[in-house]
């Protein structure tokens, strides 16, 4: 019988190029996700490379980057306007991607972007920081959506218990607001940054400019699964109604194409370098990195807006193996940032440090106690990756 939950291999795999796993899931939104389901992780090659850094080999030698900038500039004149109104929907938070991407759509290419934010859980103070100067000083309009709190946190504790996942509530909305406000502003173009086929989901995606349309096709929207319940299901306990759950539900296909709404990724366009994005937010919409480095990574910049995401970090660290400082040390050393050896000592150094500074925060927003948190995420540690030794757990693999 297996040991691997989640259908993950169970034999495990690191990379020879990077510090990845064969563990690494290859989407971000799961409307389903229990332990006995088949679940596709990051493809590897014959030679033991994944295919995050095959890809990233495409990008430096195979990619004409001037050919595919003419095809953003036709875009973008296609849907470009001259009478005030907002031509293109730039969704984000703030932080250095979205931040790169509408103030370059704006002042490079002269396009009129509004900015629309899905708000995160629980805003850091330097992530609130970079939100307003995403528009003081990066001069941009936005619209700054917040769910239903009482369902949000619902949703979200629902996630955390049943998945595992308590970011899954937040992605859903992060990925529908965009084309949902285009289409109520009658506005035919949405511009997301980088795909992330990129790092690691389904790498078919990054052959192709626009958002997979499977994304809009949940079928009957009482069906949804979200936190691991279907809506029917979360209406019949009494506390809310298929009304509240609006923001959640995304819009289908048939009527985005009704509508005329593309939905596309800048990086198709663009050469995508986080850390160049760092720079440039920097440089024209006054980002700023944290003052300390982020629990579980030795980054300070990246995701550094909300109080839940570090918890988001240390799921996938439960589930997969895959902690914080081996996403963003992974995407490094492709972009010839750290070698691979720094990136094998960063991952040993952080990767399964535990998110204490806003644990009890989020103990408080979920509801449930310091007890409750550890016991449910010890149900989710699949026997091949973790063992238990005198009462501590550890991983039975790691990147060397």
């Amino acid at each position: 019988m297996s040991t691997a939950y989640f259908g993950l291999p169970e034999t495990v795999i690191f990379c020879k190029h990077c510090v990845i796993s064969n563990q690494r899931p290859n989407s971000t939104v799961e409307f389903k996700h229990t332990p006995s389901e088949k679940k596709a992780t990051i493809g590897f090659d014959e030679e033991g490379v994944c295919d995050a850094c095959r890809y990233h080999e495409v990008k430096e030698k195979q990619i004409d980057w001037e050919k595919r900038e003419r095809a953003l500039i036709e875009l973008l004149d296609k849907h470009r306007r001259n009478d005030g109104g907002y031509d293109i929907v730039v969704p984000g938070s703030g932080g250095k991607d979205s931040a790169y991407t509408a103030h370059v759509l704006k002042y490079k290419y002269g396009m009129n972007p509004l900015t629309v934010t899905w708000a995160p859980h629980k805003y850091t103070e330097i992530g609130w920081k970079n939100f307003e100067n995403w528009m003081h000083v990066g001069g941009l309009d936005n619209i700054l959506f917040t769910p239903n709190g009482r369902l949000h946190r619902y949703l979200t504790r629902q996630a955390f218990l049943n998945l595992l996942h308590p970011f899954q509530p937040f992605i859903v909305g992060q990925r529908i607001i965009g084309p949902l406000m285009a289409a109520k502003f009658g506005v035919k173009l949405v511009m997301y940054g980088e795909n992330q086929a990129e790092y690691g989901n389904n790498t078919d995606e990054n052959y192709t400019p626009t958002m997979d349309r499977k994304f809009f096709s949940v079928g009957k929207s009482t069906e949804m699964i979200l936190g691991g319940k279907s809506i029917k299901d979360i209406i019949a306990e009494g506390q809310f109604t298929l009304n509240d759950f609006a923001p959640y539900i995304p819009p289908s296909a048939d009527y985005l194409e009704s509508k005329g709404v593309e939905v596309h990724y800048l990086g198709y366009y663009l050469k995508w370098d986080p850390q160049e994005c760092y720079y440039y937010a920097v440089d024209n919409t006054g980002f700023q990195s944290n003052s300390e480095r982020t629990e579980g990574t030795y980054s300070k910049y990246s995701s550094i807006d909300d109080k839940i995401d570090m918890f988001h970090y240390y799921t996938t660290l439960i589930k997969f193996g895959i902690g914080r400082a081996t996403y963003d040390a992974a995407q490094e050393i492709r972009n010839g940032k750290i070698t691979r050896e720094e990136g094998v000592h960063l991952v040993h150094k952080y990767d399964q440090e535990f998110p204490q500074k806003y644990f009890k925060e989020f103990l408080d927003y979920i509801d449930i106690s310091e007890e409750e948190f550890f016991s449910t995420v010890d149900k989710f540690r699949s026997p091949h990756l973790w063992e238990c030794r005198d009462g501590k757990w550890s991983l039975r693999h790691q990147v060397s």
